[in-house]
């Protein structure tokens, strides 16, 4: 482990208080004792490496001493998440930051898109207000796309000049994903608003464009769209990249494009970033950036190539005031064991030391719980299908992957009506308007495994209704009552047998302790595996069912989606 010398002592979250100072919109401690670290310092633009002794003074690297001794540990700029919801990790930012600084991560490229479908612009300000009550970077970007399609019902919209008024914001510093692309390559007026006004302000604008190749991703991109985090091929990311747009890696808890796409890496090294773009808390008390290291070091990939991706290209991409850990920067820094499985030792922002061996320093955050749900209980006559002669169309679920298959197949008829079949795997899904009382929706889907029982949340990109599926209606019901009468969350009911982890902030986070949390969301994910999915992340994947920008069949609460055809399949 790299050596540090503190003279004197200082503590995040211990208890001991310190007075604190703003830089860059977040909170630092004044007077802060120097630090001396010793490690072997990883230079990534030079890629060298030599004996170095940082010392850290007011925050900021002061100065690195290069040594003759023989040294232990690695001390690397911080990791940066490239592109992620934090409000998918089911936690407000103070608490994911509290778990992600264990793992060195320091920054996150944040697009609060999923909060900004449920409180508009206000939920992009909680998350921005929040934020600044933790010691970690938070950068924001500016929804694009809210509501996301106008076939799906959301809680708010963000028009162009709203839009326009966030990228004001010095803490707002891009354009999140832009998701029509459609809107894009047909000239809709609204979507090329938004792209100019983040275009006049120098501000970067993200993409999404999942499958466009060709001439039309050619134009896409000369749009000023910069970057995707959507490719399921090399392929297809390669087809981008001659185009000049940057590709990031994404490995969440539902879409994993690391395999496909890593080996892109050995020779786009300046073109490529990490991002988890979706993650759990469970999966978030694991591992965040630094596991993409290490798989990627584990795949031959050079250590500096890996290291630039991770810390270095989205710093420079998106302009972020972060240190780079050079003398005068800020003191944004790690120290980890190695450069193979970069366990990390120690984690300083603004040269606060945040976390050590595994061990959060940040203090949680109480916090106000702004919220938009109206719907009222539902009974297990709203989810019958009267039975027909006429085939189903079923969505197929893809482990890992956001994307769906479609199959037709003979309905199970019981009495008149079609039930789900879990012999044959096929399944009901449902998807209740959260905002305001009306019918449900109802379909059919497989790949999900349920032998008994049904699962439910109100993490359901993009609009984030209540998506539920369920081996008979009654079950349905119970798990959807469960989300509705918490105001938000995830469930799961089989008998008796109910269980629900509430989410009262916009009913897709939580402000509990981030490891409380995780350990919940653990046990409810294993009691839906225990039911017979056979999903990696069943939760997660049930969120995305609702994603209608994502080919091919999905579920609206206004009915049944061909993403493909971009419109309603009617009854």
């Amino acid at each position: 482990m790299a050596q540090v010398r503190g003279e004197g002592t200082h503590s995040c979250g211990s208890g001991q208080a310190h007075p604190l100072k703003v830089r860059n919109g977040l909170p630092y401690l004044a007077d802060m004792p120097t630090t001396v670290i010793k490690g072997n310092l990883v230079d990534i633009p030079a890629r060298r490496m030599f004996a170095a002794e940082v010392t850290i003074e007011d925050g900021r690297i002061a100065r690195i001493t290069e040594l003759d001794d023989v040294v232990q540990g690695f001390i690397l700029p911080g990791f940066v998440d490239a592109h992620v919801h934090v409000e998918s990790s089911m936690l407000i930012p103070s608490e994911f930051a509290r778990l992600a600084v264990t793992h060195g991560t320091v920054a996150t490229v944040s697009d609060p898109h999923e909060i900004g479908n449920v409180l508009g612009v206000e939920g992009v300000e909680f998350m921005i207000a929040n934020g600044k009550k933790t010691p970690f970077h938070f950068f924001f970007g500016a929804p694009s796309c809210v509501p996301a399609t106008v076939f799906e019902t959301a809680g708010d919209a963000i028009n162009a000049a709203q839009v326009g008024a966030l990228l004001e914001k010095p803490e707002v510093l891009y354009l999140s994903e832009m998701m029509n692309f459609p809107g894009v390559l047909h000239g809709d007026a609204e979507v090329l608003a938004k792209i100019a006004h983040a275009h006049r302000l120098g501000k970067p604008v993200d993409g999404h464009a999942p499958g466009l190749r060709g001439e039309e991703a050619r134009r896409y991109i000369a749009a000023g769209i910069s970057t995707d985090h959507e490719c399921f091929t090399a392929e297809e990311a390669l087809d981008k990249l001659k185009h000049g747009m940057k590709i990031l890696i994404r490995e969440g808890s539902a879409a994993k494009n690391f395999k496909a796409l890593i080996d892109l890496l050995r020779d786009h090294p300046d073109m490529m970033m990490f991002c988890s773009d979706d993650k759990h808390p469970d999966s978030l008390v694991e591992g965040h950036i630094n596991d993409l290291c290490a798989r990627a070091v584990a795949k031959g990939i050079d250590v500096f190539n890996v290291l630039r991706a991770a810390c270095v290209n989205p710093v420079e991409h998106y302009k972020l005031p972060i240190g780079r850990l050079r003398e005068g920067d800020a003191a944004d820094v790690i120290v980890v064991e190695d450069l193979v499985k970069f366990r990390v030792r120690q984690t300083f922002i603004d040269g606060v030391l945040v976390a050590e061996n595994g061990r959060s320093l940040i203090a949680s955050v109480q916090e106000k719980k702004p919220n938009r749900f109206q719907c009222t209980p539902k009974t297990p006559a709203d989810f019958a299908v009267p039975a027909t002669a006429e085939e189903l169309l079923v969505i197929t679920a893809l482990d890992g992957q956001l994307i769906t298959g479609k199959e037709h197949m003979a309905p199970q008829v019981e009495n008149g009506f079609a039930v789900a079949d879990p012999g044959r795997d096929l399944l009901k899904i449902a998807v209740v308007n959260r905002y305001k009382d009306a019918p449900p929706a109802v379909g059919w889907i497989k790949n999900f495994g349920l032998k008994r029982g049904a699962i439910a949340g109100s993490v359901a990109h993009d609009s984030h209704n209540i998506v539920a599926v369920g081996t008979n209606d009654k079950d349905l019901c119970a798990a959807i009552n469960l989300v509705v009468e918490a105001r938000g969350g995830v469930s799961l009911a089989d008998g008796t047998k109910q269980h629900v982890l509430p989410l009262p902030v916009a009913g897709i986070m939580t402000d509990a302790d981030a490891y409380t949390v995780a350990k919940a969301y653990a046990e409810i994910d294993g009691q839906a595996k225990a039911l017979g999915s056979t999903l990696a992340a069943p939760y997660m994947t049930l969120s995305f069912m609702a994603l209608l920008v994502i080919p091919h069949l999905k579920m609206s609460d206004l009915g049944l989606f061909d993403g493909d055809a971009f419109r309603l399949i009617a009854d």
